[in-house]
């Protein structure tokens, strides 16, 4: 990602923030969390932004650890889209959806920043997943496809640790012998399938993304061509 294109995304997030804290977490409404969640999802990009492929193998190896501890916050605002719930979108005496612009307006303050932490968090993965690859030399695109859906897969069983165990990062410093003792009995049938889940929805995710990102450049490349005046 160019300079600029990252300070696009620093200002875009920073906006967002700006506007979720106003219009929302300021007035201690159900959607209050938004603001947290959000910063919470954006820090793993931020984190992403400082690794680099060749880099001192301690910086790397902090970065990447701090990359991974905080990751699944991206990817967990997905979950917040069940507060949608609380809208009741529903005419009882119809069964119809209403028209209600205050609904539509936490219907997208929920969207925008489930899709922005996500997309974005699936391209810090990658971006992480590259600069090890790279840092290590063997890179190739098996590698990358096993490194990433590996990553996944760790990511969904934070997305259940963040969910249903309500273990927030700042724990494992505070108390992480209480940490440990919560992880080692969160094993289950049901755990695992719900972890199966998550990771699901996000291999589409990223397979869609990278389908639509290799059709675009083909696309785009494809024009360019045609384009050139004819000699």
């Amino acid at each position: 990602m160019s300079s600029k294109n990252r300070w696009l995304v620093r200002i875009s997030f920073a906006l967002f923030l700006g506007y979720v804290y106003f219009t929302i977490s300021s007035r201690d409404g159900i959607y209050s969390f938004l603001f947290l969640n959000t910063i919470l999802g954006y820090i793993p990009l931020e984190l992403a932004l400082q690794i680099k492929p060749r880099q001192n193998n301690f910086v790397l190896f902090i970065l990447t650890f701090l990359w991974m501890l905080f990751y699944p916050n991206a990817p967990y605002v997905l979950t917040d889209l069940f507060h949608l719930a609380m809208l009741d979108p529903y005419n009882s005496a119809t069964g119809l959806m209403e028209f209600n612009l205050h609904l539509w307006l936490n219907f997208t303050n929920l969207v925008a920043s489930a899709l922005a932490c996500s997309l974005m968090g699936l391209w810090s993965l990658e971006h992480v997943a590259n600069s090890l690859l790279a840092h290590f030399n063997i890179w190739n695109r098996l590698n990358k496809n096993i490194l990433t859906i590996a990553l996944i897969l760790i990511s969904s069983v934070g997305i259940y640790i963040g969910r249903f165990l309500r273990l927030h990062t700042a724990y494992l410093f505070l108390n992480p012998q209480w940490v440990v003792q919560q992880l080692l009995e969160m094993w289950n049938t049901r755990m695992l399938i719900f972890v199966i889940f998550m990771t699901i929805i996000q291999v589409i995710m990223w397979v869609t993304v990278t389908i639509t990102r290799a059709s675009l450049d083909s696309s785009e490349e494809a024009i360019k061509k045609a384009a050139q005046p004819k000699e």
